[in-house]
């Protein structure tokens, strides 16, 4: 059995069982699976419609699940944790009201065939919503899913397997299996049986998945870390780009693989920005997450506390100034004050690897041609920001990052867009029309 963690009381409030092996949840998948695909399109949104409705009703359970497990602020685990999944769900119910996927090129009728089996391995930092942005695209384009959440944040995802059942998904189409990355995670990606891999996660375990699946030429799909920039132009409005930065770095404790960690700010404007984001930063107090007050809630487990501890003394070791940090947090919990350094080298630690915290890095440059390379200058590529008093200008240093995703000047994110990156932020799309063909083998029929 693999206890799970209250983050905020240290407590243990559930223990969940390691499946012994993914073989028979894979066999299941796979007799599942032709049923699944001949269903009409209308059918199969039907499912997912229902499941949407479920998961709607039991919302406010929900959220305060992920927030006992996890530690996320319950408003953002209403607003973001429950909200977006439930979004994503009725963009791929959208997504089926066409009637065909097959277009002509040609003599040929190019049509979209489900993968298969799909192996889904989500992670613990936004539970639900990466199990739905990989399960609703997966299920909708016809496949059937076997899904290993994280041993860390595994509650909500039982919850909507329970649900799935309620909903009337046909058995084997939604299979679960609990434990750790290794070796139940290992042998998934691994599986003969698995058509497609799609995971989210750190690089390190990426990798790790990608060699898995390797043995058997099995597709894989990768959501990694990142690193990303939010490049403040010299016309910004300062005061809107150092506030929304700081909030979007902290939001979920900082453990978002999209936050905007890399503050670059112009070197006339630097003093004027650091002291917008020590303003900030101040506001966020660490603090119960059951609050409905509270903005910044614990890490997720002890080990991701002392993680992100760890590279805060090694900012403070390296050089940089930590303007902002340091402060009281309850004496339980695993809680991190925010921070924030000033007068951060762009090739330092704390401003190259992903920490996963409410760490803020703020780094100067000279000029634009400096901000883009400075931005440019990690191995991630997932996402970013770009602030400027005309959306043209900041639309045209927007087309110059190596990224997945750019905000500009504080662009809504949009649940329909592509969702993914490049370098070591990995491969493959979520979301939307990308996200959906993902789960896809396309085929030409010659006529």
């Amino acid at each position: 059995m693999i206890d799970v963690y209250n983050p905020a009381t240290e407590a243990v409030i559930a223990s969940v069982p390691v499946t012994p092996s993914v073989t028979p949840a894979v066999e299941a998948a796979r007799a599942a699976q032709p049923g699944w695909a001949s269903l009409s399109r209308a059918s199969r949104a039907a499912h997912l419609a229902r499941l949407r409705d479920l998961l709607a009703s039991h919302a406010d359970e929900l959220a305060a699940l992920i927030t006992s497990e996890m530690g996320t602020p319950i408003g953002v685990s209403r607003k973001v944790q429950v909200g977006l999944p439930l979004t994503v769900l009725g963009t791929m119910i959208d997504q089926l009201a066409s009637p065909v996927d097959d277009e002509q090129i040609g003599n040929s009728r190019i049509v979209r065939d489900p993968v298969g089996v799909v192996g889904a391995i989500t992670p613990w930092n936004y539970p639900l919503h990466q199990t739905v942005a990989k399960l609703a695209p997966a299920l909708a384009a016809g496949n059937t899913v076997v899904h290993k959440p994280s041993e860390v944040a595994p509650l909500s995802a039982l919850r909507l397997h329970e649900l799935a059942v309620e909903a009337g998904l046909p058995d084997g189409v939604y299979n679960l299996v609990t434990g750790y990355g290794d070796p139940t995670g290992a042998e998934l990606a691994g599986h003969p049986g698995i058509d497609l891999v799609s995971f989210t996660g750190s690089t390190v375990a990426g990798r790790r998945v990608a060699a898995a699946a390797a043995a058997n030429l099995t597709r894989v799909s990768l959501e990694l870390g990142g690193k990303s920039a939010n490049v403040i132009l010299p016309d910004a409005d300062h005061a809107a780009a150092v506030k929304v930065g700081v909030a979007n770095c902290y939001l979920n404790a900082g453990q978002t693989c999209t936050a905007w960690t890399r503050m670059l700010v112009h070197e006339s404007r630097y003093d004027e920005a650091v002291r917008l984001a020590v303003a900030a930063a101040s506001k966020y107090l660490p603090g119960d997450p059951t609050d409905p007050a509270t903005r910044l809630g614990p890490l997720a487990s002890a080990a991701q506390r002392d993680r992100v501890l760890s590279y805060v003394e090694r900012g403070v070791a390296g050089g940089a100034n930590m303007v902002h940090g340091g402060g009281a947090v309850p004496a339980t919990g695993y809680y991190v004050a925010p921070v924030v350094f000033a007068d951060v080298d762009p090739d330092s630690v704390i401003a190259q690897e992903e920490i996963f915290g409410p760490v803020l890095s703020i780094v100067r440059y000279r000029d634009e041609d400096d901000a883009v390379r400075i931005a440019n200058g990690t191995k991630y590529g997932l996402a970013g920001s770009v602030w400027s008093g005309s959306q043209e200008h900041g639309l045209a240093v927007a087309r110059r990052l190596r990224t997945g995703q750019v905000d500009v000047n504080g662009g809504a994110f949009n649940p329909l867009a592509p969702f993914g990156g490049i370098g070591h932020s990995g491969y493959g799309r979520e979301l939307g029309p990308f996200g959906y063909e993902e789960f896809t083998s396309v085929k030409a029929i010659q006529l």
